[in-house]
């Protein structure tokens, strides 16, 4: 399945860093940007996350939200999370 820009992404339901989430209902009226990640702690993926991390108040003020998605456990996330922050 191929997603092209502005269609609708399929709804699903996955535990986060912040809690258990329902795509659809999280994003809400917002844009969004989904990232899928292969692996938590690839160097490409962590400088990406932290630009857009930096970027966070412009993502804001564009009513857009911003998900990564990788294979990892939640709690490899929250120690991938320092990582990001450092860069």
């Amino acid at each position: 399945m191929s997603i092209q820009l502005g269609q609708l992404a399929p709804d699903f339901d996955q535990n986060s860093t912040e809690g258990r989430i329902r795509f659809h209902e999280w994003l809400g009226d917002s844009w969004g940007v989904l990232f899928s990640h292969p692996k938590d702690f690839t160097p490409v993926c962590t400088t990406e996350l932290a630009e857009v991390g930096r970027l966070k108040s412009e993502w804001d003020r564009r009513d857009v939200k911003v998900i990564g998605l990788s294979i990892d456990p939640v709690e490899a996330h929250r120690i991938w999370e320092a990582d990001i922050e450092s860069t």
